[in-house]
């Protein structure tokens, strides 16, 4: 499909770059689902999601340990190298170790006008983690305003608020369209269609998404498959997606926050914008940063693998990430228990061997 080129992203950099000097917007770059996006955006900012995928890893590893996981050491590394010097600035959202202390690095040395870090609860389950969420937005809020010069009404809020929700109902609507077992979008074309959600000029993409739908809800059905569930973070190899339908399989679905972690939960329009804006982070689906009771994730899981048929579900983790490890048994033992087969891949920036991890793909697929 022709529409698919509009969301090939070659070189996130470059587009961006070009971006500003054809708008004349401002950038900010960001690292974590938890970025409070619509203020960004309200602000006439453009937010912009960078992944780390630099290849050679060596300016960084002046400031990092080595057990630092490969999305920190390379989003440092392309600050440091001079790749990001098209941005203005950073958000660093409150979320694991690794991230918070990459924000004081990156304050030093990265070499940006502007800083800021987001400091979300932990704990998200009390009336005053509610509360104190608006409180950080309010304050994120007058830090952009006095950083750029600029002032937030509530009706800017409720214009990004809107658009925002039409992106994440339309993400969504091409994830289900994909469940469906529709055959106009692969696994990997469906990821870069959710990445470039996080790159894209906000407005140029709900244009491209409306031209997106239609020619999926037309195209027919794909032969059956065994129907596969990505669990993680981010999935930076968009080859995972190839080798498990060579391998007979199907992603139907994700929890992942370069999938519908992103997209999940819409903003309510009918209350005062900040706190709409807080209740949707509140709410939203947590990744394991976040703390809501013992069994709330496991929970939200089983019910994705129930909606969507799941057969099988793929543990996707960046090496030492703590978050996603710690999480891992308790999660494992969650499927077994409802009768979902599993397995773990560990992925740094370069892949396994592709005869290894075909093969290993090929065994769990061939299993279930």
């Amino acid at each position: 499909m022709d529409i698919l080129k509009k969301f090939e992203i070659i070189d996130p950099y470059e587009y961006v770059a070009n971006l500003k000097k054809a708008t004349g917007k401002s950038v900010l770059a960001y690292m974590c689902s938890y970025t409070p996006e619509e203020i960004i955006y309200a602000a006439g900012i453009h937010p912009f999601r960078i992944f780390g995928q630099v290849e050679t890893i060596y300016k960084a590893d002046a400031h990092l340990q080595a057990y630092s996981c490969s999305l920190v050491r390379g989003a440092l590394e392309d600050a440091l190298q001079g790749r990001l010097s098209f941005v203005d600035g950073a958000v660093f959202p409150h979320t694991c170790d690794s991230i918070q202390r990459l924000s004081d690095i990156w304050r030093l040395n990265a070499g940006m006008k502007h800083h800021f870090d987001v400091v979300w609860a932990v704990k998200l389950n009390t009336d005053s983690a509610r509360k104190y969420m608006r409180d950080v937005l309010v304050r994120f809020t007058k830090e952009l305003e006095q950083s750029f010069g600029i002032s937030l009404s509530d009706d800017k809020l409720q214009k990004a608020i809107a658009t925002y929700n039409e992106i994440r109902s339309l993400l969504k609507t091409i994830w289900q369209l994909k469940s469906d077992n529709k055959s106009a979008l692969t696994g990997s074309q469906m990821n870069a269609v959710i990445k470039a959600a996080m790159v894209l000029d906000r407005d140029q993409l709900v244009v491209n998404l409306k031209e997106l739908i239609p020619s999926i809800e037309l195209s027919p059905q794909t032969e059956k498959r065994k129907r596969i569930m990505l669990i993680g973070g981010i999935c930076n190899h968009p080859d995972i997606y190839d080798y498990i339908e060579a391998s007979g399989g199907v992603v139907v679905w994700d929890d992942l926050c370069t999938g519908s972690r992103y997209f999940e939960g819409a903003i309510a329009t009918d209350k005062e914008p900040l706190q709409a804006i807080a209740d949707r982070y509140y709410e939203r689906n947590i990744c394991p940063a976040k703390h809501r009771d013992y069994y709330t994730r496991a929970e939200t899981i089983k019910a994705m693998i129930k909606k969507h048929n799941v057969q099988g579900a793929i543990f996707l983790y960046l090496k030492f990430c703590d978050p996603h490890s710690f999480d891992y048994p308790y999660l494992k033992e969650a499927l077994d228990e409802v009768g979902v087969p599993s397995i773990l891949l560990e992925l740094e920036q370069q892949l396994p061997s592709e005869g290894q991890m075909k093969t290993r793909l090929e065994a769990f697929i061939d299993m279930i």
